[in-house]
Formats: C-alpha cells, structure tokens, sequence
C-alpha cells in the first residue's frame, strides 16, 4: 500500500512530463460506405487540445457528435517519467446518397497554436457492402441485447396475449431508436404502455454481471387466425460506450479503479449499435366447434353483460333510450354491437357506441356501450324480447351465454299533432298525416301592428344593418390583441428563460443530495431542453439530438458551445442508463448543466 501511494504521489507531481515532439492532430472514417449505412468520423490529437471546431458537415446526416473521450498512459523507466495523451472527438454519420463526398478539415488550439486536420474524401455507392469493416473493441453481443417475451404461446384464436421487449444492457447507452417494431401480421394489437417518453428500469443478474433492464414496449395481442404465426425480430439501434479492447489495461493495474469511468477515461468509445431481438413462434389453436352457440360472433375473455331502460310507459313519439353494456377482459373493441328484434311500429336509430377501455401491463379491459334511441310511432302494447351474448371463456374453457331481461312498453297516443300521426304498413318511413281538413278558430292574444307600418327604414331594419359591422370591429380589435398577446407571451418565456432553468437545476441539486439519481437526471434533462426552447422560441417537439445543432445555428450561436450543450445533454443520457453507482457522476452532470446554461447567457448578452 505504501508502494502504491509514492507511485501515485510520483505521477501527479511529476507534471513537467515530456510529450512526443510532434503534434498530430488527424481525422479518420471509412473511405467507402452504402447509402443509409452509419459511420464514424473521428479526431485525434495526441495531445491535450482546446477550443475544437468541428468541420461544417452538410453531405451527411449527423446522427449525433461531436462526442469526446480522452485517453492516457504514464511509463517510467530509470526513474524517466513519460505521459502520453489523447483527445478523441467523434461523431456518427450516416450517408444521404451515392456520391463523393469531401468533409473538410477540424481545428484545435494547444498552446497558442491552431493545428488543423487533414480532409477525408468518401464514396457512397448504392446498396452492397462497404469497403471497411465496424469498430473492433470489446463491443459484442453480450454488453446490450433486446429480447421479447410473450406471455402464452398456445392461445385459441381471439385471445389476449401479452408481447413484452426488454432491453439489456451493462454499459452505459443513450439515443435510443425504438421505432422498428414489428407490425405483427394475424394480430390486432393495443399498445399497453400508451406515449411514455421514459423507460422503467430495473436491476438483473444473468450469469455473473448485472444488467440495466429497461421495457421497451408492452403490446396486447389478439390472433385473428388459427395456425403457427411467427413474430419476426425486432429491430433496435442506439448508441453504447464500450470499453476498446486496443487500450485494455491489465486486470492488476492500480489505475483501473480510478480511470474505469466513462467520464474521466478515454479507453470507451461511442459505438452505435444494430440490435435484433429473438423471433416468436405463437401456435393459434382453433376455438372448439363443440357447443359453439349460433349466435357466437368472435368474443373471446371474460364479460358481462347487462341492458337498462330510461321508461317502458310512454306517449306516441315520444323517445325511448335502451342501453346494452358490455364489461369485461378480451377483444373489447373487435366486438359488434348485439342483433335485436325491434317491433316494426319502433323507430330506431343507430346505435351510439361509447368504449371506456382502460390499458395496463395485465393487457386490455374495460367497457363497451350500445345505446339506442326508440320511437314508438303508434299506440298499443309491445314487447322487446331478451338479446343473447355469447362468448368464449378464457377461464372455464367454455362457451358462455348471457341474456338481458324482456321488456314491455306501453305506448299511449299522444297529446296535440302528436295524437293525428298514425303509422300504416311494415316500412317505417310511411306515416299519414289526418285531420288538416278542419282548422281551429285562432284565440287572442294577437299579433297585431298599426297599418301603413313597414319594416323597410325603420330602427330594426338599420340595426340589423350596422350590428354585423360592429360585431366584425369588435372580433378584429380582439383578435390584434390576441396577436400582440402572443408576441408578449414569446418575449416573457425568452426573459425569464434562465430563471426557469435555474429553478429546475435548483430541484435537481435537492434530489442531488437526497442522493435520486433517477429524478435528478430527469430534472436536468427538462432544464436543459427548456432553457433552449424558450431563449430562442423553437417548439419542443422540434428539438431532438439531431437537430438541435442546426436549431441553434440558425440562431448565430457559437458552434463550440452548441457542441459542449449536445456533449452534456449526452453525458446525461449516458450516466443515466450507466450501470452501478451513479452518485459519482451526479455532480459533474451538475455542474456542466450550470456551466453550459451560463456561457449561452453570457454570449447573448
């Protein structure tokens, strides 16, 4: 231990280390790529370089960068210490079309002096293969990996299903792209897990290392047919720090500690990753032909089903409402509304469907609501006869079959017109109109007016003019305040800008020192995306990791401090998803946000 702590007090007070002679400061990439193929572009300088400025890239979408890693190694010989170091600035690119394309030079700052990059010319051709092969290093299968799971792999034809994709991961990710999920043929689905923007996270131990797992999506799946159905891989990309298998330093090293964080060591590189989960055979089995009722349409879970009835003594044309509910779990809204055999003296109208269906990670339930409007055109005493719901139980294994009660409705005739409308032959659109051959000595009071009175000229005639131009004078004045009302709106969000996000960065520091690194990273994350929506007024739905550069640079802000906010808002997302103990990197996260937030306010001032 002693041995150890002179070596350590050695290295850091011996900074007069030499470093090699010459600078080198280089750019790397593959020289041939495909259309749509993602690539890496890298920095390098062998030295310890500030101010980096990275060339304008316009030929290739920038997925995301430039992001920095550092590297470092310290020998002694005959008591001759020797450091060297290197900076790394990379960025992932992906190819728009086939081409030539030139990205210009970088250029750094060291000790005064501006060194500047060689150029990289790069072929893009159509489809095939590149020239070059990946990133080599320590990045297989193992450290991420997405599987799905599915709840049952033997349903009968309609039932519920419950699809789950997981991903699994010990190194820290960010920018993850979920969108390629399997449109899933033979089903009707029902995303359990809604618009969630996070991802719930637990802990999991697999053969010795313990994962970060993360729930991707969660569906409810209904097959439409009977038969084997394969659910094809799903498809996943994002972005992982691993560790380069080029600068691995021994197991027994007493730096491994120190410098095996991701935010002090340059021996991770970011590496997009291309991830594929398992494929799913589900076997539909057909549902029993056995005692299926006649009536049998498709339902398949677990229900009930009820009817009310607003009144069953009513005049003639006056209106009836007779509500059917159906309740339960299943394929709620793949269910038709029931056949019922109305009395042909009723008017009915169709159905007004309501559906309160409610989403879980146990899968799909709620209600179903079937309400119609009767009329009863003519006199008498009628009856609506019991309606059947038949469905297949999930638990029992059998089918089920649940009526509603009979009801009777006494019709009277009506009062008034309603009492001379009387209703002939099976169509319910032929209805006779009778005694309009006497008509009824009108009595008082009366509508009377002096004669030679005319509403040409007169005060109503001129007001009923001038009232639509006034009506418009008014919309207009309160639509130019509405105007100039929003345009406040813009300049208060843009002033109080900083002051919101140091209240968010506030919040944070408390969740900082009640040590809830989840939350703590959530609040930095809406300071940092909130201070840039409101300063420059861009939408937040706008602003994404891949654009947010060219968002700003619309906006005349330095392009080295659009690099170190992209650098942070990443930094963030790393250690985030980074496995283990967190509380290391939270106040370096911190202090970032606070640092980016002030150098953007002192530049637009």
């Amino acid at each position: 231990m002693r041995k150890t702590l002179i070596l350590i007090s050695l290295i850091f007070l011996l900074t007069s280390a030499s470093y090699a002679d010459g600078v080198q400061f280089t750019a790397t990439a593959k020289t041939t790529v495909r259309v749509g193929e993602k690539f890496q572009l890298q920095f390098k300088i062998n030295a310890e370089g500030s101010g980096f400025k990275g060339p304008r890239i316009s030929d290739f979408q920038v997925l995301t960068g430039p992001n920095t890693s550092t590297s470092s190694s310290v020998q002694i010989i005959n008591s001759k210490v020797t450091r060297e170091v290197s900076y790394v600035f990379t960025y992932i690119l992906k190819a728009r079309q086939a081409g030539s394309f030139t990205i210009p030079a970088a250029t750094i700052n060291y000790k005064g002096k501006q060194y500047k990059s060689n150029s990289l010319k790069i072929k893009v051709i159509k489809g095939g293969t590149s020239a070059t092969g990946k990133t080599t290093g320590k990045d297989d299968k193992d450290n991420v990996f997405v599987r799905a799971y599915i709840n049952n792999t033997t349903p009968v034809q309609g039932e519920q299903i419950i699809l789950t994709y997981k991903l699994f991961t010990s190194v820290p990710i960010s920018n993850i792209d979920d969108s390629k999920i399997s449109s899933f043929p033979g089903f009707w689905l029902k995303n359990l897990l809604g618009n969630r923007k996070g991802y719930t996270q637990t802990r999991e131990q697999i053969e010795g290392t313990e994962y970060v797992v993360a729930e991707l999506k969660k569906f409810a799946l209904f097959p439409q047919r009977s038969g084997e159905i394969t659910i094809q891989p799903a498809e996943l990309n994002c972005v992982a720090q691993i560790q380069s298998s080029s600068q691995r330093r021994s197991s027994n090293s007493v730096f491994d500690s120190f410098f095996n964080d991701p935010f002090f060591n340059s021996r991770y590189q970011n590496i997009e990753k291309q991830l594929f989960s398992n494929s799913l055979k589900i076997n539909v089995r057909p549902l029993p032909g056995k005692d299926k009722p006649a009536n049998f349409s498709g339902a398949v879970g677990s229900y009930s089903f009820k009817s009310e009835i607003d009144k069953t003594e009513v005049k003639a044309n006056e209106a009836i409402t007779l509500k059917f509910t159906l309740k339960g779990q299943g394929n709620l809204q793949l269910i038709d509304p029931p056949v019922i055999n109305f009395p042909t003296d009723f008017e009915v109208f169709d159905p007004e469907i309501k559906n309160n269906i409610k989403t879980s990670v146990n899968g799909v339930s709620g209600t179903r609501t079937f309400e119609y409007l009767i009329i009863p055109r003519n006199p008498g005493d009628y009856t609506i006869k019991p309606v059947e719901f038949s469905f297949f139980n999930i638990k029992t294994r059998k089918y089920v079959t649940q009526k509603t009660p009979t009801y009777n409705i006494k019709v009277n005739r009506g009062e008034g017109n309603s009492a001379n409308i009387t209703y002939s032959g099976a169509s319910q659109e032929d209805i006779q109109y009778i005694g309009r051959d006497i008509r009824h000595i009108k009595l008082p009071p009366y509508n009377l007016r002096p004669i030679g009175f005319f509403f040409f000229r007169s005060l109503n005639y001129y007001a009923l003019i001038f009232i639509p131009v006034l009506v418009f004078v008014i919309l207009l004045i309160v639509w130019r305040k509405n105007i100039k009302r929003r345009g406040n709106i813009v300049m208060e969000k843009n002033r109080k800008a900083t002051k919101v996000s140091k209240k968010r960065l506030k919040t944070a520091s408390v969740f900082m020192k009640e040590d809830k690194g989840d939350e703590f990273y959530e609040e930095v994350s809406k300071a940092l995306w909130g201070y840039i929506s409101d300063k420059f007024n861009i939408s937040r739905s706008e602003l994404s990791m891949d654009n947010v550069k060219d968002k700003l640079l619309g906006k005349s802000v330095d392009e080295q401090i659009i690099n170190q906010f992209i650098e942070t808002l990443n930094n963030t997302e790393f250690a985030r998803f980074a496995p283990g103990d967190k509380s290391q990197k939270i106040e370096d996260i911190y202090n970032q946000a606070l640092e980016i937030i002030s150098k953007i306010e002192r530049e637009l001032n």
